[in-house]
């Protein structure tokens, strides 16, 4: 959370330096995400479009901020003629701005309709490179709910850019279209003090500015905390979120453990950090409220009262006091639009912050860490797989292969067994190249030829048809091709089912799920089969399937499982061990706790069972 830095500490400076450099950072890297997408040319000609609408629009502003003099004028002289007349030139000039209003807002909601789709695809394109999406659950706070920052925060910054953006060029054109205005119309607001009258050039523009530089100072001073809250905000709704989607997901053991109560607990307690931030943010956007709607109240008699000596000076007529009148607003409008949006450039910088930080992270995840050794990974040039030296960290455990150098080739069957207990997810994800902590080098085959087989199938949402060849293109694959294969393996009551799209992974059952992984080997028939359970682990049916396909269709591929059981069948050809090589926790010597004032056997020995391992 970002705090509101402490006038009196010398080092609050430092602190605001270091926050508009990231700032600066997170933008010019939000900035390189839409130019860099595909839609560039699109995103090109739609800012050309929006700025011509808006120097247009500021013209014709110009033009009716003229108009105000003669009608005024007009009503003030009862001059019906020239006031009908002045209807008509207003209603050309309304039409005119009309249109341009119309297409403002279309184009408007058109690049912010453009900028959510290339920002969300170009953090989705990052958060699906290859391994991330397991890598990033490693990656502390900045991984948990990844889906939040890339459908909603994506779209709240889309949204956000594109109107804070517009409503600053817009502002700034406006300010100096009208601020040669108003300094030429100060001229006629003559002051008076003590029978002596003068006058101030740009006497209205200088009101202007420190009017708005006044209420600019007191809203960042009053809204800043906004920006902090705001980050913390969307952090406790994405946790409140997860965990409804979490107990959804898994209703059916909620209900058989009879859970209701304590999820029930645990909404309660994501719910309260949701209230709790959300009533801090109601408070701080009260103060700043005090501060917004205060200004925008006086200055709507602001502009007068500063001019008022001039119209009662005789100096300005009615209609010249309303066209100064309309040129103050117009500027100090524009020069207090960072007082009437500082609670979107609070929420914008918050959601910037979410973003940019997810996708630095994403594209930063596979860099080496500060500290740790990691696995060294390369192709094999003969297409096998290579391990030498290897070792694995977990939680500050270490195991290694009891076997320094291992070539494994195609047609090879063969058993790792964990004999750790604990290191076997580790050494299989380090196969997959997604556990890069460890030591030694694994070559490995390309990875078009391999199939990994993890404890639990996945089943992906979508057609039958598509989970059987997921994550190859069904077109790819004939029906009967794809009927014969699910009789084959058991699943031939599905066959009308091909084209019909579910939720496969909760309409079918473990069995049948394990069933649809056999029929993706028959389908794919990868040259390279790692599975994360022996074939001890299948029920009789299941494990006559598997060994079916490894010795009549398959028979030229490769078997590696990793688990943490042994075997008693004669599938496997090779057992290679995982053996635990954590340094043993130093025992205490007893000789330390002798005190030399108390002979060596008046002192009592620690019992063993005393000796604990050190963390």
């Amino acid at each position: 959370m970002t705090e509101r830095p402490d006038d009196s500490n010398p080092n609050a400076g430092e602190g605001v330096t270091d926050e508009i450099a990231e700032l600066v950072q997170q933008f010019r890297a939000f900035v390189s995400a839409l130019w860099n997408s595909s839609g560039r040319h699109n995103f090109v000609l739609l800012t050309v479009g929006i700025v011509t609408v808006i120097i247009a629009t500021a013209g014709m502003q110009v033009v009716l901020n003229s108009w105000n003099k003669p009608f005024y004028n007009a009503i003030e002289t009862r001059n019906l003629s020239s006031f009908l007349y002045y209807l008509m030139v207003f209603a050309g000039i309304a039409g005119v701005l009309l249109v341009l209003n119309v297409a403002q807002t279309w184009l408007a909601q058109m690049i912010t309709l453009q900028s959510r789709k290339w920002l969300t695809h170009d953090l989705i394109e990052q958060w699906l490179a290859p391994r991330r999406l397991v890598l990033l659950g490693d990656a502390g706070d900045i991984g948990i709910n990844p889906d939040q920052r890339v459908h909603e925060d994506a779209r709240h910054l889309a949204e956000l850019s594109a109107g804070l953006g517009i409503g600053l060029f817009q502002s700034t054109l406006l300010l100096i279209s009208f601020v040669g205005v108003l300094w030429i119309l100060s001229s006629g607001v003559v002051l008076t003090i003590a029978s002596y009258s003068f006058s101030i050039p740009g006497y209205m523009v200088w009101c202007a500015l420190i009017f708005a530089a006044t209420g600019s100072w007191v809203s960042w001073r009053v809204g800043r905390p906004l920006i902090g809250i705001g980050v913390e905000r969307y952090a406790r709704e994405a946790d409140l979120r997860f965990a409804m989607v979490q107990i959804n997901e898994n209703a059916n053991g909620i209900v058989l453990n009879a859970g209701e109560p304590d999820e029930r607990r645990r909404l309660d307690d994501e719910l309260a950090r949701v209230v709790e931030v959300m009533r801090r943010f109601v408070n701080a956007l009260a103060r700043l409220t005090w501060i917004t709607a205060g200004y925008g109240w006086i200055g709507l008699v602001a502009p007068i009262i500063i001019a008022a000596p001039g119209y009662f000076g005789g100096k300005l007529s009615f209609g010249e006091l309303m066209m100064v009148v309309g040129a103050f607003n117009q500027v100090q409008n524009s020069l207090r639009w960072f007082v009437d949006n500082f609670s979107a450039i609070a929420d914008w910088r918050a959601t910037l912050a979410r973003v940019m930080s997810f996708r630095q992270a994403l594209v930063t995840l596979e860099q080496p860490r500060s500290s740790g050794e990691r696995i060294e990974y390369d192709l094999e040039p003969l297409g096998n797989l290579q391990l030498d030296h290897v070792a694995v960290d977990w939680t500050g455990e270490r195991a290694v292969l009891d076997e320094t150098s291992v070539e494994i080739v195609p047609g090879d069957r063969v058993l790792i067994v964990d004999r750790t207990g604990a290191g076997h997810g580790a050494l299989f994800s380090a196969l997959a190249g997604l556990w890069p902590w460890g030591t030694g080098k694994i070559s490995r085959p390309p990875r078009a030829s391999v199939m990994f087989m993890p404890e639990r199938p996945y089943v992906p949402d979508g057609s039958l048809r598509a989970a059987l060849t997921y994550p190859s293109d069904p077109a790819g694959f004939r029906d009967e091709l794809l009927t014969e294969t699910m009789q084959r393996v058991g699943l031939g009551r599905l066959t009308g089912s091909l084209d019909r799209k579910a939720r496969w992974g909760k309409e079918i059952s473990y069995d049948d799920e394990e069933r649809l992984t056999f029929a993706r080997l028959l389908l794919l028939k990868p040259r390279w089969v790692f599975t994360e359970q022996t074939i001890d682990g299948l029920d009789e049916d299941q494990r006559a399937i598997f060994t079916s396909i490894m010795n009549e269709d398959l028979a030229g591929s490769a078997v590696v499982t990793v688990s943490s059981r042994a075997t008693t069948s004669d599938f496997y050809t090779r057992t290679i061990n995982l053996v635990d090589t954590t340094p043993p926790a130093p025992v205490p010597d007893p000789a330390l706790n002798r005190t030399r004032a108390i002979p060596d056997e008046q002192v009592k020995q620690p019992e063993p069972s005393s000796a604990r391992p050190i963390d």
